[in-house]
């Protein structure tokens, strides 16, 4: 049984206990009621039968210790309801916390499970880019390019990397790019013009000038590329190197492009909240300085910088000062990506 479902179980347990509990204390008051009902009447006949048998002098003395003793068993009867109301009440009242905090705690518990969800979903993703570029960075026309970019070189090129294109729809473009920082060649010159554009201040081309082989990469935050009309990009870079190979001599850089605003929209709009979570919750993907990244609602993306508190816990849940339940769980990576440090993030109204 999943978590999710344990979860769905408690709260439709939290409903049915309530409205059974609910149902029976009702039920069981009215019957209390009816019978404290029943008690005063007996008391009544009783104090009719004192006065009766009063009156009939030595005649009646039977019948009046008979009466006192109806008198004390319906002020004992008085006596066992009171007590069980407030028992029965108590015992509901407990039993109703009770499954509202198992409840609760299994909302808690689900709304982390669905942030690792989201959180692992795109870290499995960029894991594949990873190793996207470091191939292609091996494709022999990228390599004979950068080796000696003539002009037949950077046609071919360009033609390579955009057959490339053809059977990935992730990316935006990929570019390839010299030693010294000038893109030379990319897979849609025909929608980016960026041949001989100067790359050195990106930050994913300085994290690719530090790389020591062909088996590494380089990745920058997710931000607006100006070369890509202003696209929102992740941008994973590896060195193209001689002869392809790993230890080879560098002899430029190989940059995809990843086209991650409506990849990352998918990721935390198909999480499975039902539908009056859907209306109250917002999903979300930090980065490593928790600035929103992703978002379900659509706002925020790249310039909220959303006020997680985790106390150094990789996963976890608390309330907020708006009485919103905020559920999180860090990156944990997928086969030989460790991630970048990015949480998943769940946002909930109170019902």
């Amino acid at each position: 049984m999943t978590q999710a479902t344990k979860s769905y179980q408690a709260t439709g347990l939290n409903a049915v206990v309530g409205a059974s509990t609910a149902s029976l204390k009702a039920s069981t008051l009215s019957s209390l009621s009816g019978i404290n009902t029943i008690t005063q009447r007996m008391r009544l006949l009783a104090l009719n039968a004192l006065i009766e048998a009063s009156h009939a002098g030595v005649h009646g003395a039977g019948f009046s210790v008979v009466a006192q003793e109806v008198r004390n068993v319906s002020g004992e009867i008085e006596q066992l309801a009171t007590a069980l109301a407030t028992n029965l009440g108590s015992g509901v009242d407990t039993l109703t916390e009770a499954v509202g905090r198992l409840a609760a705690e299994a909302r808690s518990e689900r709304c982390v499970d669905l942030a690792l969800n989201a959180i692992e979903i795109i870290d499995r993703n960029l894991y594949e880019r990873t190793c996207d570029v470091r191939w292609w960075a091996t494709d022999a026309a990228v390599v004979d390019c950068a080796a000696d970019p003539t002009e037949d070189a950077r046609a071919h090129a360009s033609h390579r990397l955009g057959v490339i294109l053809s059977s990935y729809t992730v990316y935006l473009d990929l570019w390839l790019c010299s030693l010294d920082g000038r893109v030379i060649a990319n897979g849609r010159p025909d929608r980016f013009h960026v041949r001989d554009r100067d790359v050195r201040a990106e930050p994913w081309f300085e994290r690719a000038r530090r790389l020591a082989s062909g088996d590494e990469f380089a990745v920058a935050d997710v931000g607006r590329c100006a070369g890509l009309n202003g696209a929102q990009t992740a941008t994973y870079a590896a060195s193209v190197r001689e002869n392809g190979e790993a230890s080879g001599r560098p002899l430029g850089y190989l940059a995809i492009h990843f086209d991650w605003e409506p990849q990352a929209r998918a990721v935390v709009e198909g999480v499975r909240l039902a539908a009056d979570e859907r209306t109250r919750s917002r999903v979300l993907l930090l980065d490593a300085e928790n600035r929103v990244i992703a978002c379900s609602k659509g706002k925020g993306i790249l310039s909220e910088r959303y006020p997680l508190r985790t106390d150094g816990a990789a996963q976890g849940t608390y309330v907020d000062a708006g009485g919103r339940l905020v559920a999180f769980h860090a990156t944990p990576g997928y086969e030989t990506y460790r991630g970048l440090g990015w949480r998943g993030v769940i946002e909930q109204e109170p019902n």
